[in-house]
């Protein structure tokens, strides 16, 4: 039996490390399950602190190659579970909902690429010294890994996915757009869309065409999008708003056809008017218009002197009193649905502002008001709590307004109702 003091000068220590990389690989088939990982890589740590701290001790030839061999298969494994924690990660850190644990998750992402790199270099090196085709193969796959790492940091997807299938949010372009203008995202759009030649139109008459790239898979998140509104609106609002306004709007006066169409919708009703919103999607369907409430808004409208327009998905016929105006599911007529759908609705509701009294809009949490709001349109979004995303436009876009359904909400509301009167 070898003495203590022996052990300690490296006798025995690259028959254990040997003992503690079996153990850590016996883990590799059930990585899978929780916290084995973490245990694995802890265990990796310890070789390579191990076998590192005794090769400088070794005497014995036979115990210099053991070493060698357990630090070149403890650093490629090291180095392949790098690029396996780079790739899981690099998938949180698309996701994040904010913008700020976006870039914290893929500085990290980094980082691990850069550990991966380390470890193959490391085993590359000790493989030199071992000098067998085992040991050489064993870095070969080191550095393949720490290539893959690398790849994914390189290859990360900066462009947001502009929406151009009808089963997505028709909103959601209004704030990519707006991103796009104030702070130079880049855009994508899928390939064989339904509305990828609309989509295309609206974004080159915004003069966005220089934004659009080549379509890949695993885009940012738009959920970012308005964090990046709200900072260039913080900046200078006026500025921010002229220039969504003329990108959104351009220089032309909307088509004669679509004049005759809203007059022929709401001409007859010359009084103040509000927009209410109607929500009754199939997605994440707690946020869709409550038809009590809904009911409720309209009286309240009606009782302050103004006109409402019910605009969106449909309503019950007997919800619409006799002096609104029922503008539901008008974004399916041909007017909204040829090659300059988008621009033709946000000159829908510029005109409804400019020439038929449009003072405001209420509405449940749906990008489709995202675009007039960003123009200029005051507007009040209902909400069960506190919304992280477009909360972030209060305060920052001019005339949005948050309304928690909180006891009193409607008691905001109608003052609400009566400062858009002045």
């Amino acid at each position: 039996m070898r003495s203590l003091h022996h052990e300690r000068d490296g006798g025995g220590l690259a028959q254990k490390a040997a003992t503690l990389l079996e153990e850590a690989t016996a883990l590799e088939g059930s990585l899978h399950l929780p916290g084995v990982r973490d245990d694995y890589r802890s265990r990796l740590e310890q070789v390579v602190l191990l076998a590192t701290g005794a090769l400088d001790t070794m005497q014995e030839s036979e115990e210099v190659d053991l070493l060698l061999w357990v630090l070149v298969r403890a650093l490629g494994a090291r180095a392949e579970d790098a690029r396996y924690g780079a790739g899981q990660l690099s998938r949180g850190a698309q996701r994040a909902p904010t913008l700020e644990d976006c870039e914290d998750g893929w500085q990290r992402v980094e980082q691990i690429a850069g550990n991966a790199e380390e470890a193959a270099l490391a085993a590359a090196r000790f493989a030199r010294l071992l000098d067998t085709a085992k040991a050489r193969e064993v870095a070969r796959r080191a550095e393949m890994a720490a290539t893959a790492a690398r790849k994914i940091v390189m290859e990360r997807n900066r462009a947001y996915t502009f929406h151009a299938d009808p089963g997505f949010s028709f909103g959601e372009g209004w704030y990519l757009a707006a991103a796009a203008l104030l702070a130079g995202v880049p855009i994508q759009i899928k390939p064989g869309a339904a509305q990828e030649l609309q989509a295309k139109r609206f974004l080159r008459d915004a003069g966005l065409e220089g934004s659009l790239r080549p379509y890949r898979p695993r885009p940012a998140s738009p959920k970012h999008l308005t964090h990046i509104i709200a900072e260039a609106f913080h900046a200078d609002a006026a500025e921010a708003q002229i220039t969504l306004r003329a990108a959104f709007l351009g220089d032309k006066p909307p088509e004669a056809s679509l004049r005759s169409w809203i007059d022929g919708q709401v001409g007859g009703n010359p009084g103040q008017k509000v927009l209410l919103w109607v929500r009754t999607g199939d997605h994440d369907a707690l946020r869709n218009t409550c038809f009590d409430e809904l009911r409720q808004l309209s009286e309240r409208v009606v009782n302050a002197g103004l006109t409402p327009i019910f605009f969106g998905d449909a309503v019950p016929a007997d919800l619409i009193p006799t002096s609104g105006v029922d503008l539901t599911l008008c974004w399916k007529e041909p007017l909204f649905q040829g090659p300059d759908m988008r621009r033709a609705q946000l000159h829908l509701f510029e005109e409804l502002r400019c020439r038929h009294g449009l003072v405001g809009q209420i509405g449940v949490t749906t990008a489709g008001m995202d675009g007039p709001a960003l123009m200029g349109l005051p507007t009040l979004y209902l909400t069960q709590e506190r919304n992280v995303r477009l909360g972030k436009w209060v305060g920052a876009v001019p005339g949005y307004q948050e309304v928690v359904r909180a006891p009193g909400y409607f008691e905001i509301i109608r003052t609400t109702l009566h400062l858009w009167q002045q």
